[in-house]
């Protein structure tokens, strides 16, 4: 069973750009379908985006299309979130989840097997 770490959170002014990482350890990583949600305060968790084993699929929520980009490392065991033009409803805690599968690009929290433990990202206006 793969264990996630994300890292690369923080506090930015509206308009700028972060980096989330999720480095994964303990199982195959490229079998596995990766996804990144967020939870705002007060809001349940939602989809951010995901992407499939070996890279060539991807999918977004409407609400990050064009801003976000959804990249991995199967090197490295990492998947990445570049978040550029950042808004302050951009500010949640920013999970990584994998699912062990790479047919299917789910958008659906259950569908995920494996979460990390999130990062909290802060986009003040």
């Amino acid at each position: 069973q793969v264990q996630l770490v994300e890292s690369g959170g923080g506090l930015v002014q509206a308009g700028g750009s972060l980096r989330l990482s999720c480095a994964a350890s303990g199982g195959t990583f490229r079998t596995y379908l990766l996804g990144w949600f967020r939870q705002g305060p007060g809001k349940e968790r939602e989809f951010v985006a995901a992407i499939s084993g070996n890279g060539g699929r991807t999918t977004y929520a409407d609400s990050v299309k064009g801003r976000f980009t959804i990249s991995r490392d199967n090197a490295k065991n990492t998947v990445y979130l570049q978040m550029s033009n950042l808004k302050p409803e951009d500010t949640a805690i920013y999970y990584c989840a994998a699912d062990r599968q790479t047919y299917y690009i789910y958008t659906d929290t259950n569908e995920y097997d494996v979460w990390g433990q999130g990062t909290q990202v802060t986009v003040s206006s």
